[in-house]
């Protein structure tokens, strides 16, 4: 690893270079980013997750700097034209964008006009109308025509000069980082609506004449922006006031002594700006401001995927899930704890069939049948219908009803993982399956969908795709390894999401299962094909047994440090099980007694939460909710009214909420809070449970606006 790097890296993280080179030479060696936030905090001087995934994705981007730099450099020495002082800039170049400006130069061109020009001789007129004399220039210009090389006349003679000077103008690297200044400090973005597009468009009207200072958009307005122009909607410029760019590079190039040939400099410099350096910068500029979207977008994004993933689970408990539907009828199946299907079938207790007396004692019977404990209804097409009929008739069992959102179930149904896991089963029976499980552990679940078909996202198809998937995939990492995964239970594609697992070895763990039964203890996992000991001590202290003979193997307690905690239970003269159970024995420890080396309090104080609550689960508890009664669809709202609601999605500009009529309300991020709100997180959370106020209603375009004032 660079030692530049390292430093660079410090600097911008303001931490010192020994983190940087911990941490940079543990993801070397293979460490997983939740492994070194929860296991190696002495060795990283406890750098949270965020940080060394800041960490690693830099150093990504400096190792690309460094490939194009000595690309760049061997290309320049191959054409035998780098000197020593253009090699210091080259080796010196701290940016991407200076780099390029210092290659732009060499890179070898498709024909242009400049080219041509030069084949035609015309480089030296080009050079003496750049030095501004007071001379005859239309007697010099004479002087290169020449019927030989292509030139007509003085008029060619002269054009083929300016485009020679037009070049030089863009590709002067003081010239570029002027303009590249100027343009991240002015440039606007202009939006118009192409012409005759306005009713295919209406969707994009807010836009149909609009201008703002592109850099200081929000991210989820230049995402809009740019798909309405891919579209063939809007028609969009950014760029800064021409006449601000011109005057920039008169300054530069032309002098003002009014000759003849300042004339000529200043025409080059207006066809260079228009045809070569301002395109050259808009595009920059452009990449700039979407770079910045895409970089907001995803985060928005990754954090509604972690408060999803990380909802309160029911827990294991007997489930009756329910996929609704009117004509087709409404799907039933019956879950043990375990989450395994024992039950299916279907019902038609609304329009046409409107068979509720049956449906009803079908329910009833299923209750009373398999026990049932809770009911998920999914939140589709007459969910709410169905959750009427439920709460309305008469049960046995004490049974706690809850609607789900069911986004993605019909993704997983028809996937591969659903096909396997239930191959005797049409897709409607996975999917309420789908929507039973949810309820019961959302975060074991969801990790068998794609997230960007979850829901949760703000334009996740308009955003750079391979860095929304990596922060994607680290998020449902860092969630899974945060709550711990119980082996013995775990599907392969839970499995698969733990420290130092991966796909092949969460299906050999799946497969061991299955041959011998459930895992007794840790040490036990040695025994699956290929995993070895780099696996194990990636993923043992997130592998959770319940049952096992050590009670330490349920716990987040890494097993590398279990002669820790037996030490401890020696010293105070009781077993590991006491130390766990009894307070009053924990109190008697002193961690300052059990530091080393290698082992510091932070390791310590990690050790000592696990014995008071070993595999404690993270997560909120579970709350019940409902919908206010005889609300079901839109047209059922009124200004004014109050209402239950669960917050579905959160955007840079707000947040979506559920308040049970198939359409989502929005929550501006003015009507959050009757003081300024920057982040919606501030304010709301996914899942939360909320009472918001009905400001409008758009029946037409199905447009709900709401208040939590």
């Amino acid at each position: 690893m660079e030692s530049k790097n390292i430093k660079i890296i410090a600097s911008e993280l303001n931490v010192k270079d020994w983190q940087i080179e911990n941490t940079l030479q543990l993801l070397e060696e293979g460490a997983t980013i939740p492994f070194i936030s929860r296991y190696r905090k002495e060795r990283t001087g406890q750098l949270d997750e965020v940080q060394i995934s800041q960490i690693r994705e830099r150093n990504l981007q400096l190792e690309e700097i460094e490939k194009r730099r000595k690309f760049i450099l061997d290309t320049i020495e191959e054409q035998g034209k780098l000197s020593n002082d253009l090699k210091k800039k080259i080796q010196q170049a701290e940016s991407l964008s200076l780099l390029e400006d210092l290659y732009l130069p060499y890179k070898p061109k498709r024909k242009t006009k400049a080219t041509v020009a030069r084949e035609k001789g015309l480089e030296p007129l080009a050079e003496t109308i750049l030095l501004q004399k007071d001379e005859n220039i239309n007697a010099l210009a004479k002087t290169f025509v020449s019927k030989k090389k292509g030139v007509k006349d003085i008029q060619d003679a002269l054009s083929g000069a300016r485009d020679i000077i037009a070049e030089k103008v863009n590709e002067d690297i003081s010239t570029r980082k002027s303009m590249r200044i100027l343009y991240q400090n002015e440039a606007v973005v202009v939006a118009k609506v192409v012409k005759g597009k306005e009713n295919e468009g209406h969707k994009y009207e807010a836009w149909f004449d609009h201008s703002e200072h592109l850099l200081e958009a929000p991210s989820h307005r230049i995402l809009a922006l740019l798909r309405g122009e891919q579209e063939g909607i809007l028609k969009l410029s950014t760029a800064p006031n021409e006449k601000r760019s011109l005057d920039l590079l008169k300054r530069k190039f032309v002098k003002k002594n009014k000759s003849k040939s300042a004339e000529q400099v200043e025409l080059a410099v207006k066809d260079g700006f228009k045809r070569l350096l301002g395109p050259s910068m808009e595009n920059e500029i452009r990449a700039l401001a979407k770079a910045k979207a895409d970089e907001a977008a995803i985060r928005i994004f990754a954090e509604n995927l972690r408060q999803l993933l990380l909802a309160a689970p029911l827990g294991h408990k007997n489930v009756l899930a329910i996929d609704p539907g009117f004509r087709t009828g409404c799907k039933l199946v019956c879950l043990n704890r375990q989450g395994d299907l024992i039950h299916s079938q279907t019902i038609y207790p609304h329009p046409p069939q409107e068979n509720v007396v049956g449906s009803v004692k079908v329910i009833q019977g299923l209750v009373e049948a398999y026990q049932i404990e809770a009911i998920a209804i999914g939140n589709g097409t007459a969910g709410r219908e169905t959750e009427t009929l439920i709460r309305t008739m008469p049960l046995t069992r004490d049974v706690t009803i809850v609607m789900v959102n069911e986004s993605g179930a019909s993704i997983y149904s028809a996937s591969e993982i659903a096909r396997k896991e239930f191959p005797k089963h049409d897709i409607t029976v996975r999917g309420a399956v789908s929507i039973g499980r949810r309820l019961m552990d959302p975060l074991a679940e969801l990790v068998k969908i794609d997230p960007k078909s979850i829901g949760v996202g703000q334009y996740q198809h308009d955003v750079e795709q391979s860095s929304l998937q990596n922060s994607l995939a680290d998020t449902v990492g860092s969630c899974v390894n945060n709550v711990g995964v119980d082996v013995n239970s775990a599907s392969a594609e839970l499995l698969t999401y733990v420290s130092g697992v991966g796909k092949t070895l969460a299906n050999n763990i799946v497969d061991y299962r299955n041959k011998n039964g459930a895992f007794k203890s840790r040490k036990e996992l040695m025994k699956v094909s290929r995993f070895g000991p780099k696996a194990f001590e990636q993923a043992a202290g997130f592998l959770r047994i319940h049952n096992a003979k050590n009670p330490l193997d349920k716990s987040a307690v890494h097993p590398e440090s279990y002669g820790i905690v037996e030490k401890m239970a020696k010293k105070v003269g009781c077993k590991v099980d006491d130390l766990i159970v009894n307070p009053s024995l924990r109190k008697m420890i002193r961690l300052q007694d059990y530091v080393t080396q290698d082992v510091g309090l932070p390791t310590l104080n990690d050790i000592f939460k696990e014995l008071e609550k070993p595999g404690r689960d993270p997560r909120q508890k579970f709350e019940a909710f409902s919908f206010a009664e005889g609300i079901n669809e839109i047209e059922d709202l009124k200004e004014g009214m109050r209402l239950p609601g669960i917050v579905t999605n959160i955007t840079a500009f707000g947040a979506f909420v559920d308040i049970g009529v198939h359409q989502d309300g929005l929550i501006h991020l003015s009507e959050m809070s009757h003081s300024y709100v920057k982040d919606p997180n501030e304010v709301v959370r996914l899942q939360q449970q909320v009472m918001v106020k009905v400001l409008n209603v758009d029946v037409k375009r199905k447009r709900i606006s709401l208040s939590l004032k």
